[in-house]
């Protein structure tokens, strides 16, 4: 597996600039460009910041919805082990943030032992968390609702974006969030996360009492359909049983798109005020 090169000029800038890290992971439906107000914010607070894609990304929403294939079969796995690549050409530890299928990454791979701490958002869920809520299920339901969508691309349609992840904000601000982040996305991560708690060799396992996790926050919207708070509680449970610190936070009135939409700053700036506490 190779990173891009602008993953590499990324690890570069980082190295050469001597300032702490962060990596931020993104989840299905997005690409890595989601992520530029908080990279922005990080690093006027003094952050070195990298985004790295799911292995194949292209850089731009226009060329994604144009070639939704290259989206198709990608799985846990493999998202995991390209952003440890990334990670472990850094000079130094860096804190990793993650959102969606994007957090449950970061979780992995802080439970390797590969982040100095960690900001799971909206995580999906993992073996183990047991919560199967029925918004969760409607939510997927575009992707698992054909078994053939293991191997392909899924692009939700605006009323499916919608209901998952912009149910909390105005139907223009929807519309606006749909045309400028939502790109297709591969069905085999959701398939992957639904049978977690029936294969015990599954790639949506993680790690939760790894001596070397570091600290963690995880940050959840309460009016999440996606990840609601039963999964997100259910995840706190498990990943609290670590001797590092672990925090839970509950962001008011907050759907799924809570990283991307107009309150977007308020979760940042709660992810900040960790990392400055956990340096």
């Amino acid at each position: 597996m190779s990173l891009s090169d602008r993953e590499r000029l990324e690890i570069d800038r980082a190295n050469g600039s001597e300032l702490p890290p962060v990596v931020f992971v993104h989840g299905l439906w997005m690409l890595a460009s989601s992520w530029q107000p908080w990279r922005s914010l990080f690093e006027q607070n003094g952050y070195a910041t990298l985004a790295p894609g799911w292995p194949d990304d292209p850089e731009t929403v226009a060329e994604a919805r144009e070639r939704p294939r290259l989206f198709a079969g990608k799985g846990i796995r493999q998202v995991a082990d390209h952003t440890a690549e990334l990670i472990r050409a850094l000079r130094r530890q860096p804190v990793l943030v993650g959102h969606s299928f994007g957090g449950l990454v970061v979780q992995q791979l802080a439970g390797r032992g590969l982040a100095a701490a960690s900001v799971p958002i909206g995580s999906a869920p993992f073996r183990g968390v047991l919560p199967l809520p029925l918004s969760a299920l409607r939510s997927s339901f575009p992707v698992l609702g054909n078994p053939a969508n293991r191997r392909q691309a899924v692009m939700l349609s605006r009323e499916q974006f919608r209901y998952a992840f912009a149910n909390a904000v105005s139907a223009d601000e929807a519309e606006r969030l749909y045309e400028t982040f939502a790109v297709p996305g591969s069905g085999r991560p959701l398939f992957q996360a639904a049978t977690a708690n029936l294969d015990p060799s599954t790639e949506a396992a993680v790690d939760t009492l790894g001596t070397r996790r570091g600290p963690m926050l995880l940050i959840s919207g309460d009016k999440d359909r996606i990840a609601p708070h039963a999964i997100a509680a259910a995840s706190y449970r498990r990943q609290r049983r670590n001797l590092a610190t672990t925090e839970f936070q509950q962001i008011a009135d907050r759907g799924h798109s809570l990283v991307l939409d107009s309150g977007w700053e308020v979760v940042a700036e709660a992810a900040l005020a960790f990392v400055k506490r956990h340096p």
